[in-house]
């Protein structure tokens, strides 16, 4: 069964377009999918599926400025005004939309890339409400962060905000190239060496990839990156909330591995239950590669299977 649902985002200008899937049997959990930059929900159809065959509920919607989201309110690119922690409040009005219809069962949540980013932000505020989190493809210390920051502060200052700098994506991101300049003809080589992948990415017509971002919705990534950075950060995650971190060892968003390992050490000095797992020669998109995503999406599911609530009952029944 499957809910299309829609609700108005914390900025106040658009409707959130989204969806929760429904497994035929009776549902043992939550998984809230939360994606990427510059792509939409859809795009993790075989993860969704996986998790529906384990029995898991799955909830997923696209950000303002992505997807149907942006088709539906003509907002490509841009995220409006309210500032970075738009999308993780958007993602808690999708939870309550969820819990509306599906109360009472044990709640989940995974977050890619930036999606990851969002779920960090997410934790600190609503973490409680929270069973279990898989992280993927997140970053450590993000490289020139503050110099991103102040050179979009300065446009959005003179009043570009809602403009587009093309200078900017290379500004913030073109050191995700650093190990496959080589290879680059679309541009997003850095999320996964299959080149079927990468053509299915660049002409996915839901996709924001290749549209322009505005410099305040580059100015709020950065600005949300640089809140869910350090120490002071994971001081803010409730300790009880299980982590589970994945990532692959090849991906610079994760600066090859470093910056995930910040990202638990930091969970880990306050306290938090977190789990690391790195996939040796796969770059961002671990769940994209056609001979690894069944493991990756394995791994997520008996991560979240471990936390579900033990059942006395159940487990006498196996044992007849």
């Amino acid at each position: 069964m499957l809910h299309e649902v829609s609700f108005e985002s914390y900025n106040k200008r658009d409707k959130v377009q989204g969806w929760i899937y429904v497994p035929a049997a009776e549902p043992v959990g939550i998984i809230q999918l939360v994606h990427g930059f510059g792509e939409h929900s859809r795009r993790y159809l075989h993860m969704i599926v996986s998790f529906m065959d384990a029995g898991y509920i799955v909830a997923a919607d696209d950000h303002v400025g992505h997807g149907k989201t942006a088709m539906v309110n003509d907002c490509w690119g841009d995220w409006g005004d309210r500032g970075p922690h738009t999308m993780m409040e958007d993602e808690h009005r999708m939870t309550e939309q969820v819990k509306e219809l599906y109360p009472d069962l044990p709640y989940f949540m995974f977050g890619h890339s930036m999606g990851s980013f969002i779920a960090r932000d997410y934790i600190t505020k609503y973490g409680y409400e929270l069973d279990g989190v898989t992280l993927c493809g997140t970053s450590g210390v993000f490289p020139g962060l503050d110099n991103s920051i102040a050179y979009l502060q300065k446009l959005v200052d003179e009043g570009k905000g809602i403009e587009s700098d093309p200078e900017v994506g290379g500004i913030v991101m073109g050191w995700m190239f650093g190990r496959c300049d080589e290879e680059i003809k679309l541009g997003n080589e850095w999320i996964c060496d299959d080149e079927y992948v990468q053509i299915d990415h660049a002409n996915d017509p839901f996709d924001a990839f290749t549209r322009p971002v505005s410099n305040r919705s580059f100015l709020d990534f950065c600005k949300m990156i640089d809140i869910i950075t350090g120490p002071e950060w994971a001081a803010k995650v409730p300790e009880e909330l299980p982590v589970y971190n994945i990532a692959g060892d090849q991906d610079p968003v994760g600066q090859y591995g470093e910056g995930v390992y910040q990202v638990s050490n930091w969970l880990a000095a306050a306290g938090v239950d977190v789990r690391t797992v790195l996939y040796s020669g796969y770059r961002h998109e671990i769940h994209n590669y056609e001979d690894l995503r069944e493991d990756v999406e394995e791994g997520i599911i008996e991560f979240f299977d471990d936390l579900l609530p033990y059942d006395d009952e159940d487990d006498e029944e196996d044992f007849d």
